[in-house]
């Protein structure tokens, strides 16, 4: 069956045919590509079509798909029973697993772990425990931050819903929507000036340590330790929210890549998700004992979830973090080093503009003569280019992200076949780029 016919069969019982958004190739065009399996950096579709994957389940798979042991170690858990509702051992060691990983000159920021299912839970619970920790209901984010899709936190959010074209979502109660500013990002006049106008109401500001979710556009030098600062002055709280950058940038996420050498800040509150669920579904909320102490049973923060520290997740996660050591980080610094700078020397041999903004081993191209910073400066790009690009890699066999305000992920696996790959495709992906014609406005 062929990924038109079957796209088709989805829809008749999934609303658009998919169960997250972006998947449905809305803004580059055509039926989304079905995947039967995965393994190193390739995936197969349902007719055994092997591509190179820059997807990379957006972000968990560092090692690569179905790495031996990640798989064992699952394949083990499963046999012992999918789910107890109770603690395990397990969950405690990967409480302290994260815990020791996060840590610079003796500073270890993240004092208690409250594992969940979903990123979105995670940044939702982390709202909750600011405001209950300081009695306040406004919360700031930036345009072009994606935070999950809880209610509060949808306002400009990037990735998915810039994709969509979507200002927010339909089903947000406007009282809700208030209690949340949404200021230009990489502005620390306009943070000031919230708190000025919003002076004893803002509980927290929520930020992605490095945004990835309107393309990769990273934070000025000293942004996120000013943010810190700032919110500390006014009695609030700074969560960051690392469910994309966390232990993928890095054994210690954005913030042990900002902090090495040096302790620039230390945040309230961090969620983790993707690469600490190793592939399943599992995320955390992290952060200062004082804080997280206010969860229930001990405080009167409320969160509960029936598959929350789940032992199979728990087992891929990990097993994950136990084998990203300092040598897969570097192959994978690497790999997207390579791959960023071959996309730029192709689509400067066709004399398309465009910038390749990173954040470590994150990257994206920005179709424009000057680097985004913020999420006015992304929009105004030429996403056009994007969909001819990305189709010309597609029928060369490499699978991009399908959507030009998404990152590129690489993995451990990515070997030089895997990138020589890549780099083949790429001229011809460059030469469609610039023949593509703007929409008529």
């Amino acid at each position: 069956m062929t990924d038109g016919a079957l796209f088709a069969r989805a829809k008749q019982s999934i609303p658009g045919g998919v169960n997250s958004p972006v998947r449905a190739f809305r803004s580059v065009g055509g039926d989304p590509v079905f995947i039967a399996s995965a393994r190193g950096p390739f995936v197969y579709d349902t007719d055994g079509t092997e591509y190179v994957d820059l997807v990379c389940s957006w972000g968990p798979m560092i090692l690569g798909h179905a790495h031996p042991e990640v798989v064992d170690a699952v394949q083990t858990a499963a046999s012992r029973g999918l789910s107890f509702g109770a603690p395990t051992l397990a969950e405690v060691e990967l409480a302290e697993l994260v815990r020791d990983r996060v840590s610079a000159d003796g500073a270890r920021p993240l004092e208690r772990i409250r594992l969940v299912s979903t990123g979105t839970e995670a940044t939702m619970t982390a709202i909750r425990l600011a405001r209950g920790y300081t009695g306040r209901d406004v919360i700031i984010k930036f345009a072009g931050h994606y935070h999950g899709h809880s209610d509060g936190l949808l306002a400009e959010a990037g990735s998915g819903l810039a994709t969509l074209a979507i200002p927010g979502s339909a089903g947000v109660p406007a009282d809700v929507a208030a209690h949340t500013l949404v200021i230009p990002y990489n502005d620390l006049d306009a943070v000031e000036a919230a708190f000025a106008a919003h002076a004893g109401r803002i509980a927290a500001v929520i930020v992605e340590a490095a945004s990835a979710n309107m393309g990769v556009v990273p934070p000025t030098p000293g942004f996120n330790a000013a943010l810190s600062r700032i919110a500390h002055e006014h009695g609030a709280l700074l969560i960051v929210d690392e469910v994309l950058t966390g232990f993928r940038v890095g054994p210690a996420g954005w913030w042990g890549y900002e902090n090495a050498g040096a302790l620039a800040y230390q945040p309230d509150i961090v969620t983790y998700g993707k690469v600490i669920g190793g592939g399943m579904p599992l995320a955390a909320i992290a952060g200062r004992a004082d804080v997280l102490d206010l969860l229930a049973p001990l405080g009167p923060v409320y969160q509960a979830g029936t598959l929350s520290g789940n032992p199979v997740a728990v087992a891929a996660g990990l097993t994950t973090l136990r084998l990203a050591d300092a040598d897969v980080y570097r192959r994978v610094d690497s790999a997207a080093q390579r791959v960023a700078q071959a996309a730029s020397r192709a689509l400067a041999a066709e004399g398309v503009a465009h910038v390749v903004q990173n954040a470590g081993s994150l990257f994206s191209i920005v179709f424009a003569d000057e680097a985004a910073t913020d999420y006015d400066a992304v929009r105004a790009q030429e996403s056009w280019r994007y969909p001819p690009f990305f189709h010309s890699m597609l029928d060369q066999g490499v699978s991009l992200p399908p959507s030009v305000f998404e990152a590129w992920f690489l993995s451990a696996s990515h070997d030089d076949d895997a990138i020589g790959r890549i780099e083949a495709a790429l001229p011809a992906a460059a030469r469609a780029a610039a023949a593509a014609v703007a929409p008529v406005a």
